[in-house]
Formats: structure tokens, C-alpha cells, sequence
């Protein structure tokens, strides 16, 4: 069994210009480093062995700027957000309506959830051989963790989407998942 508490990226310059960033490498914010470094204090009752992260910038620069020094910090591609193809970093109110229609379709010269699907589940698989008994921490994106829903909570998408705490306001310093070995 492998614990793990899922976290996202702070605040993104794209975010806080409603840009939906997808592949695009976009800096934190000066309130995303903020936050960043408040999830120390936030997490400090929290023991993990590992800190994975997104390769991105905003991931990477997160977990560094909130367990750098405290814990290993492992980079991997998988963790990255959907790509969004042609809509990497266009406006979210376009972006963000065409997400839900791209569960198996995939953006223009990009991805599908289904694709992210894919890799998490394979990051999962990793996890499980290398990980076993061990209390990990993730820092990525919003797909990632919509896939981690799927794939340990048996959401289906919908339920995933409607779910999701960017729509119901209902950020907290990490979510928990069990990855049991069966």
C-alpha cells in the first residue's frame, strides 16, 4: 500500500490572468510563492518519504519552495497537467468549457483525459513496485489529480469534474489517496 497526499501548484501569473496554462512553463506568482511557502508550516505534522512533482515550473518551484531541503524532491513527467495542444495557455474561458469534451478526444496537436488517464495510471504502477509501505507526497495540476479521483476514488469523469474543488471553492493543504497493492 502506498499513502499519498496530492497537492497542486501555487498561484500562477497565468492564473491570476485566467490563462489555462496546460504545457505552457509559466512562473508562480508572487502569491503562489507565498502560498508555496505557507504549505510548510501547513504540512508540517505531515511525514512523507518522497515529494514527486510535476516536471513543470510551477510544480517543481512549489515543492521546492515548500519541502526543499526537508524531503527528496523527484521530478516526472507524468505528473504533468493535459496538454492542451493548441490551447496550451489561451484564455481559461475558452479552455475550460472544452475540458469536460475531451475525456477521450483530444485537443487540437494535444491530449485527452483519457491520455492523462494513461500516465498517471502508469506512474501508479511505478509507485507500486518502488514505493511499497511508503508515504509519498505529489505536487502537480488539476489533471493529474481528476485522474487519481478515477483511478483510486471510481469516479467517473463527470463525477470527477463536478466534483472537483476548483468549482465547489474547496482548496485544503493536501488530499489523501490509498494505492493498494492487489
Amino acid at each position: 500500500m502506498v499513502t499519498i497526499t496530492y497537492f497542486v501548484h501555487g498561484t500562477t501569473t497565468d492564473n491570476e490572468k485566467h490563462i489555462s496554462s496546460g504545457w505552457y512553463d509559466v512562473e508562480l506568482s508572487e502569491l503562489g510563492i507565498k502560498q508555496s511557502k505557507e504549505l510548510t508550516e501547513k504540512t508540517k505534522d505531515k511525514k512523507f518519504d518522497v515529494v514527486f512533482c510535476s516536471d513543470l515550473k510551477r510544480a517543481h518551484d512549489s515543492a521546492k519552495l515548500t519541502w526543499g531541503g526537508i524531503y527528496p524532491i523527484i521530478t516526472d513527467s507524468r505528473l504533468r497537467e493535459c496538454n492542451y495542444g493548441d490551447y496550451n495557455a489561451k484564455p481559461s474561458e475558452v479552455v475550460e468549457p472544452m475540458q469536460e469534451k475531451m475525456i477521450t478526444e483530444r485537443f487540437p496537436n494535444g491530449e485527452s483525459y483519457a491520455d492523462v488517464k494513461t500516465r498517471i495510471a502508469d506512474f501508479l504502477e511505478f509507485l507500486k513496485q518502488n514505493y511499497d509501505g511508503k508515504h509519498i507526497a505529489i505536487v502537480a495540476h488539476k489533471a493529474p489529480q481528476l485522474a487519481l479521483d478515477v483511478l483510486l476514488k471510481n469516479k467517473t469523469w463527470e463525477q470527477a469534474f463536478a466534483e472537483d474543488w476548483r468549482k465547489t471553492h474547496a482548496w485544503k493543504p493536501g488530499w489523501e489517496y490509498i494505492l493498494e497493492n492487489l
